[in-house]
């Protein structure tokens, strides 16, 4: 039997969420909750939408787990809030771990953890709370990567790397080993890092720049 689950929100990474636990966890989603000044609709992917003043009334913390599926909006901060005050309630936090990942560090993964497909996650990883890890990085062997941290795609995380509170890395960035990326770090799409990272700092990567000379200009084989 299939255990209970509600999402907290109703946008986009609320739909994906939907879709991982319904296509592939043990969890059946039986509602979506919000908080009451954000509710515009009684129903989200055919299932009821609850203001998250009343989810008390309708579904106690021994009849459901919550997942609460936010972005990394405001640097993770409002997503680490709504995790705080679900777990301040009594509920359970579900994780999501793609069937698709690979998993090698004993499961150390922390509560409202959202894993996508095409992850590896390497032996003697720890993974905390509240991390999104989107689809396709690397987080290789002894990392640490503390809590309410979000890593876009296709990143490189090198060996003994710790990566810390509130963080968001950009996709295609690459870390290498035995670093510290301190609290509340940005790290952009496609960064080089070589180095420790200081707490609060915006680490860029170069963009691509347009060439002088148009595609018309260029020769064709």
């Amino acid at each position: 039997m299939k255990k209970k689950l509600v999402i907290f929100g109703s946008g986009d990474i609320a739909q994906l969420a939907h879709y991982y636990f319904t296509e592939d966890s043990d969890y059946e989603v039986v509602a979506f909750t919000v908080d009451r000044e954000y509710k515009t609709e009684d129903t989200f992917c055919g299932l009821p939408v609850i203001a998250f003043e009343m989810l008390q009334s309708v579904y106690s913390a021994n009849d459901v787990s919550i997942f609460v599926a936010l972005s990394y909006s405001k640097l993770n901060s409002i997503r680490k809030e709504k995790y705080l005050m679900v777990k301040s309630f009594g509920y359970m936090l579900a994780s999501y771990i793609s069937s698709k990942a690979t998993v090698l560090n004993n499961w150390k993964i922390g509560e409202n953890c959202f894993i996508l497909e095409d992850n590896t996650i390497q032996p003697f990883v720890e993974i905390g709370n509240n991390i999104t890890l989107w689809s396709g990085n690397h987080i290789g062997h002894h990392s640490v990567i503390r809590d309410h941290t979000f890593l876009a795609s296709h990143i490189v995380v090198s060996g003994g790397v710790i990566i810390g509170e509130q963080c968001f890395i950009g996709v295609n960035a690459t870390l290498r080993d035995h670093i510290s990326i301190g609290e509340r770090c940005v790290v952009g799409a496609g960064a080089l890092l070589l180095g420790d990272a200081e707490a609060d700092g915006v680490y860029k990567g170069l963009a691509t720049e347009r060439a002088a000379r148009p595609s018309s200009g260029l020769r064709k084989i």
